[in-house]
Order: C-alpha cells, then sequence, then structure tokens
C-alpha cells in the first residue's frame, strides 16, 4: 500500500505520495490561504489528496499532520494558531469526505517522528523536534514512538512564558515563545525597530548595522533562553531544527552557544541539527502515522 501524507501549515500546504519504502512517487506545495476559511482548508485537502492519487494505481493510507492537536476531551482541533480550525472535527470531517479512517497528528510531532525514524536523528532514543515558521511547536520522541502526554500537549514549548507581561499570543496569555521566535513575530520586531516591514529572508542577508545586531542580539538571546529551558526539563539526546527559520546558519553556531550559556549544567554538549528531510519534514511523518 502506498502512502500519502498531508501536512497543513500555517502559510502553505504540502502533500507527498511515498512506496512501500519510503521512496517519493510525487510531492507537491500550494498555498494554504487559511483566512479563505475552515471550509476553503477542507476543499484544499481533497483536492490535493485526489491529485495525489491519480499518481498510483494502488490503495493509499492518509494522514494528515496539523498545527494544534486533537482534544481527548472532544477530539476537536484545540491549540492552533490556523485559528480557523480550532474547534472544527476536522478528523470526522475528512473521513466524511473520503469515506474511510484518517489519521491526524500535531505537525511539530510528525516531523521528529520522521526525523527520528528517517532523518538526521536516527541514531537517538530520545529526539526533540523543532517546527520555527509561521508558529512555533515541538515533537518529543521517545524510542521511536511519539509521546503525546497525558493531555495531547507534550512538547509545545511554543507556548511556554519567556518573559511575563510580555508580547500578547492569540492562546491569550503574555510572553509565549511563539511571540518571538516565529517568522512572523521576528518580522514585526524588525518593523518595529527599523520601521520597514521586510520579510525575514530579506532581513538575514541585510549588511550588518547596529539595528540589525540589536535585531539579532534579541532573537539569540530568546531562543537560547526557550531552548535551554526545554533542555532543563528534558535533557534530550538532541534537538533537530524544522520550519522555515532552520534555514538560517547562525542558528547552528551562534545560537547553539546561546543555549549552552542558558543551561543549568556543569557539562551541555547536546547537539542542536539540522533537519535532513527538508523544513516540512512533517508530511513523511503524516505518513507514518
Amino acid at each position: 500500500m502506498h502512502k500519502i501524507g498531508i501536512d497543513l501549515g500555517g502559510t502553505k500546504t504540502e502533500g507527498i505520495l511515498l512506496d512501500d519504502n519510503f521512496e517519493i512517487i510525487e510531492r507537491t506545495r500550494v498555498k494554504t490561504n487559511q483566512q479563505e476559511g475552515y471550509s476553503s482548508i477542507l476543499d484544499l485537502i481533497k483536492n490535493l489528496v485526489d491529485d495525489l492519487r491519480q499518481k498510483t494505481d494502488q490503495k493509499t493510507s492518509l494522514g494528515i499532520c496539523t498545527p494544534g492537536s486533537l482534544s481527548k476531551k472532544s477530539g476537536l482541533i484545540k491549540n492552533s494558531n490556523t485559528q480557523c480550525l480550532i474547534g472544527k472535527d476536522l478528523k470526522t470531517d475528512l473521513e466524511n469526505i473520503f469515506k474511510h479512517d484518517i489519521s491526524i497528528e500535531n505537525d511539530a510531532n510528525c516531523f521528529a517522528l520522521a526525523e527520528s525514524k528517517l532523518g538526521v536523528a536516527k541514531n537517538f532514543d530520545v529526539v526533540f523536534g523543532v517546527i520555527m515558521g509561521t508558529g512555533v511547536g515541538g515533537g518529543l520522541i521517545i524510542n521511536d514512538h511519539i509521546h503525546n502526554g497525558r493531555t495531547n500537549i507534550a512538547g509545545e514549548w511554543g507556548h511556554h512564558c519567556i518573559w511575563p507581561q510580555g508580547n500578547s499570543c492569540y492562546c491569550g496569555k503574555q510572553g509565549c515563545v511563539e511571540t518571538y521566535l516565529s517568522g512572523p513575530a521576528l518580522e514585526k520586531r524588525w518593523e518595529q525597530l527599523t520601521n520597514k516591514r521586510q520579510s525575514l529572508t530579506e532581513i538575514i542577508q541585510k549588511s550588518d548595522d547596529n539595528l540589525l545586531q540589536k535585531w539579532k542580539t534579541e532573537f539569540l538571546d530568546n531562543f537560547g533562553l526557550a531552548l535551554g529551558n526545554v533542555i532543563d526539563i528534558l535533557d534530550p539526546d538532541v534537538i533537530v531544527l524544522g520550519g522555515g527559520l532552520s534555514n538560517i546558519p547562525f542558528l547552528y553556531d551562534e545560537g547553539k552557544n546561546s543555549v549552552y550559556q542558558k543551561v543549568f549544567s556543569d557539562q551541555i554538549d547536546t547537539p542542536i541539527l539540522k533537519n535532513s528531510l527538508g523544513d516540512s519534514a512533517g508530511v513523511f511523518g503524516a505518513c507514518m502515522i
């Protein structure tokens, strides 16, 4: 049986068709356009899956990874930065569309699972996978299995507070990691400093100046503080970075040093590695669930 995975992101949605050996048959990426609402997302997923199924003559399984997670209490989506999904019965709605069972899992969990089985973390027992993109999320893999936690929120480091009374977050709290380390948050901070609206890619490529250095220093301090807390609590064997921000080179030297400075230990050598399956590796994990 071939496998279809859909990675429903805040900015883009990716679909992949894999054979029995997890080799890529087809892979495609489209804009999510979440501003068009929940029904448009259902249509988007249906169209992606229909297109991928035309590329194989075998039966296919279907897994979806999404921002947020399924509530164990209600079965509805919770804690999603794609806010039109919150409170929706995504699993049932998609099963009604496709007329068969599907699997749904948090996108960061899928990313971490894929990297632990096929990617850069496959030789480690305890893997913390980080997504830094439109939002900030994390997934915890222990001995090749997703650790969801008692209420399906294990790994949600994007919503632990690093600055009390800090930036307001859509979740209703203040000072969440996501309000400092997501792509939109970093772009917003640059605009506050310079009165210029630029993409993260444009900011990173700028020549060095005082404002850029201030922006970068804040970025690295928050990165170090947030991941240092994770290491203090979990002490994972490896941290793997994913999402669009994983392509920023200085996170693997200056960023790692900033993390190490914040950890409560006399010895700190936790590898902080770039993913090997691409910044949207969660789509592979969606196939695996």
